[in-house]
């Protein structure tokens, strides 16, 4: 990987740290999101950041555990590849049963067992309305940007 696209890594990373990623995690997306292919074996994503394979290990399980990247076994061989695709922001973005459905149901329970008058009340229906309201507009961004996408592809 070349001074540029380490240069990325270390940028993006902390930039991606800064907006709640571990830092790990943060760091092996974007040497995968600069790779050439998009795709690094373990052994390659750990001398690429100088790290142990172990952390490697930890990083992309947590990377794939929220879809920002997948595992793939290596053809003819047993070991894996860390894939990112070029539409990542969108898989992981798109999530919605997964990361809304247990915070709502939390939110209604709490809301229904809580009397009309409970000081918390207010606060956490706003809270369930607000997140009910971003998993509707979720389908309408995820179409515009299929859209936008569409349109992007044609100039590249």
């Amino acid at each position: 990987m070349g001074r540029m696209a380490l240069d990325f890594v270390e940028r993006m990373g902390g930039a991606l740290t800064d907006a709640g990623l571990p830092r790990l995690p943060s760091r092996v997306f974007a040497a995968l999101l600069v790779d050439d292919d998009g795709r690094m074996t373990s052994a390659e994503l750990a001398a690429t950041l100088d790290v142990s394979a172990g952390g490697v290990s930890g990083a992309v399980n947590y990377l794939a555990q929220i879809r920002m990247l997948r595992r793939e076994r290596e053809r003819g061989s047993r070991r894996d590849v860390y894939v990112v695709d070029d539409d990542a922001w969108h898989a992981a973005m798109m999530r919605k049963e997964q990361t809304y459905a247990p915070m709502l149901a939390a939110l209604a329970a709490a809301v229904e067992s809580l009397g009309p008058s409970h000081p918390a009340r207010r606060r956490l229906v706003l809270t369930r309305e607000f997140l009910v309201f971003i998993d509707r507009e979720m389908d309408s961004l995820a179409e515009r940007w299929d859209e936008r996408r569409a349109e992007i592809e044609a100039t590249l």
